[in-house]
């Protein structure tokens, strides 16, 4: 028997005007945490939709070997039959079902096209046992957070007898508890024989729990690193990954902090369901010009129900409270009179909110400044064009084209067209919600130096972020956030990752 679960040989596909894989190779032992690290649009997803049959047999040149035998996958549902399991970024779960029921969907427990209940619960009892979730298997998944969501689909895969189970980002919206739970059940995982594949930007976690890493660049197999046969440090794959040393993580800041910009007083927003819980309890923050400010804390803090229900009431109801730009009060009841007042809300949830995936880049840069780029209602397309390639230019962004539709982006391009759609309205206050989730440390380290050279030219700046190393490399000044309460404000002079925590778990 090979030690080898998975071979992957001489594996290249293209997409009209991109080579997205170029001639890879890539193999898994078996029992082994494999990490796929690179920047985006390195290729790891396009690698993994390859291995999972997302791009059928046909689509793709190369070969793929499974236990041993060569694969030829037309389906995902191929794929599954013989083992192969792949959790997505976006997790595959259907809110207002059960537990129980989005474990077995599409497997059902059933006989002669009738469920047996008691037996799925049975069932849905011991699997989630094996992920530790205590949870019943009656219970809605829209009223568990997006840890347990994780687990819930790591137990789908176990449901499906699962040899190789493929985790893309799986940590990407997790807290730094819920992200050791599940690190530590994929080795646990392991001990039971199950190898896994992880791609990840979190290096850290990257180092904790790997045996072994491949780094792709630009569609190509840089290297592959035994982690049991040598030392390896975060640096070493940094530099595989982006092709160059990363003396900073955070690029320098030169602040030139001036005066008041932007301030909230007496903020109060209470839940959309649930009309007797606030979300934010009587919040007020002021941000000067050229100032980057963080908010801080938990998951579940209240920081983008906050932010959202600034910009334009879109989130909460029963909102009370005062906004001031220099000084004099404005009207945010809207988005629109929020942009109009200089406010910018680039969302966490970029799919979701952020972009119109179906539509390209251009569409999506233009779309809130439509009238910069038009006279008197009529596009004017030769200005509309300038106006995006400047952008795409200033940004950086990989693209085919701008007419390329953005759902064909990489996570960290797509990141960057919805930073340039709100440039492109030119406004004073930019609330930046989790600006660098699931994108790699290149990618990272561009959006920090757009956001230092927005703050030089005296935008006011809140930072949203559930990394302590980014509040702490980019903030002038930290707002800490607990139950929708601001509990406690430092310079960053004073900030330490323990003393936020120690505020945090002490107020």
């Amino acid at each position: 028997m090979s030690e080898f679960i998975l071979e992957m040989r001489n594996i290249t596909k293209t997409f009209p005007g991109v080579k997205a894989l170029d001639n890879v190779s890539f193999r898994v032992r078996r029992g082994e945490i494999h990490a796929l690290v690179g920047e985006n649009g390195a290729g790891k997803s396009t690698l993994m939709r390859v291995l999972s049959g997302v791009y059928p047999y046909g689509t793709y040149d190369g070969q793929i070997f499974f236990e041993g035998r060569e694969c030829r996958f037309h389906d995902i549902s191929e794929s599954e039959r013989v083992g192969l399991v792949i959790i997505h970024q976006e997790l595959a779960l259907i809110p207002f079902l059960s537990i129980a029921e989005n474990l077995f969907l599409g497997n059902e427990r059933a006989k002669n096209g009738i469920i047996h209940w008691n037996e799925a619960i049975a069932q849905a009892k011991e699997l989630l046992n094996r992920v530790g979730l205590h949870e019943s298997p009656q219970t809605l998944i829209a009223d568990i957070g997006v840890g347990k969501q994780q687990l819930v689909e790591i137990a789908k895969a176990l449901a499906k007898k699962v040899k190789l189970l493929i985790l893309d980002e799986p940590t990407a919206s997790l807290n730094e508890t819920d992200s050791d739970k599940l690190l530590s059940l994929l080795l646990q995982l392991k001990e039971h024989g199950i190898s896994s594949i992880l791609i990840s930007h979190k290096l850290n976690e990257v180092s904790r729990v790997a045996d072994s890493i491949t780094i792709l660049r630009d569609g190509t197999t840089i290297e592959t690193i035994d982690c049991r046969k040598e030392v390896v440090d975060e640096d070493r794959i940094i530099r595989g990954m982006v092709g160059r040393d990363l003396t900073h993580r955070f690029p320098p800041r030169h602040a030139k902090i001036g005066e008041v910009i932007f301030e909230v007083r007496d903020w109060n927003v209470y839940h959309p369901l649930h009309a007797d819980r606030k979300v934010s309890d009587n919040i007020s923050f002021y941000v000067r010009r050229g100032e980057v400010v963080g908010l801080s804390g938990l998951m579940g803090a209240g920081r983008t129900e906050l932010a959202m229900s600034i910009f334009g009431h879109s989130y909460g109801v029963r909102i009370s409270g005062k906004v001031f730009r220099h000084g004099k009060e404005v009207d945010v009841s809207t988005i629109e009179k929020a942009i109009q007042n200089g406010i910018a809300y680039v969302t966490e949830d970029r799919k979701a909110y952020g972009l119109i995936l179906i539509k390209s880049v251009k569409d999506n840069i233009t779309l809130t400044n439509l009238s910069s780029v038009s006279h008197r209602g009529v596009l004017n397309e030769p200005r509309e064009i300038r106006a995006v390639m400047e952008y795409r230019e200033r940004l950086n962004i990989k693209c085919s084209s701008i007419l390329q539709e953005t759902v064909n982006l990489s996570g960290g391009n797509q990141q960057k067209v919805v930073l340039s759609k709100w440039l492109f309205a030119n406004p004073e206050i930019l609330i930046l919600d989790e600006p660098t989730r699931g994108i790699d440390v290149g990618a990272k380290y561009e959006i920090y130096s757009l956001i230092n050279q927005l703050a030089e030219q005296g935008k006011a700046i809140v930072l949203i972020s559930s990394e302590l190393p980014e509040i702490l490399g980019m903030c002038d000044r930290i707002y800490i956030m607990r139950e929708g309460k601001l509990i406690g404000e430092m310079p960053s002079s004073e900030a330490s990752q323990e003393a936020i925590m120690k505020c945090i778990m002490t107020q």
